[in-house]
């Protein structure tokens, strides 16, 4: 879970570049979008991992 949240870290760090930079004019307002999208999919996967800690039993 924290490798999926991790890769969208990136993948939102490599939108946002693109978008802010008008590399790509017409994709600005996605990049920003999935920046902000992507990063609350961050936090949120973080905290839930916090949350359970290193002492949860995992799956039955």
């Amino acid at each position: 879970m924290l490798g999926y949240a991790l890769t969208f870290l990136v993948v939102a760090l490599i939108a946002g570049v693109l978008g802010f930079t008008t590399v790509a004019g017409a994709a600005i307002g996605i990049a920003k979008i999935l920046f902000f999208v992507f990063l609350v999919l961050f936090v949120v996967s973080l905290v839930m991992h916090l949350v359970r800690g290193r002492g949860a039993s995992g799956p039955l």
